[in-house]
């Protein structure tokens, strides 16, 4: 993202008081490929008056905040014990053989993403995964897939309508 995309943003939120997590999100969402890059960081410590490490070390404490580029889609797992539970791992085995990538790695084509996460905040219909903004829960490996095969989808028709 560019240092003027970064200016709109913090200045929009209020330069003397921009909270600085929310200037992560606002300027990770407003990246085409989803992460916080390193011209973002220094942007961002120069308008909020802060030191590079203290962008750093916020941007890395939070699971949401990608300090490298991102699919277009982000899909997450969650790997807390009552997904665990329900059957988590065979989830994530069908999701990773679709996909063709690990945990932490991108499709070659840029269209996934892959995170573990420790909750998604939705125990009550685990095992859930998150698509973007989007909770899926009550899952088998075959539903997990068939999401994945649909967001395929739709992406390729996007990209050539």
């Amino acid at each position: 993202m560019s240092s003027a995309g970064v200016y709109d943003i913090v200045h929009g939120m209020g330069l003397e008081r921009a909270p600085l997590l929310q200037v992560l999100l606002a300027v990770q969402e407003a990246s085409p490929h989803k992460y916080i890059s390193e011209e973002a960081v220094n942007e961002i410590a120069k308008l909020l008056k802060v030191s590079r490490c203290r962008v750093y070390s916020t941007a890395s404490y939070y699971s949401e905040i990608a300090l490298k580029p991102r699919g277009f889609h982000l899909i997450r797992i969650c790997c807390n014990a009552p997904c665990e539970n329900a059957g988590r791992g065979e989830i994530l085995n069908a999701v990773q053989d679709e996909l063709g990538i690990s945990v932490g790695e991108t499709t070659e084509d840029g269209i996934f993403s892959l995170e573990s996460v420790n909750c998604l905040g939705a125990c009550y219909k685990s095992p859930a995964i998150k698509v973007d903004h989007e909770v899926y829960g009550d899952l088998t490996p075959e539903g997990a897939v068939s999401i994945i095969r649909r967001l395929r989808e739709v992406f390729k028709n996007e990209r050539t309508a």
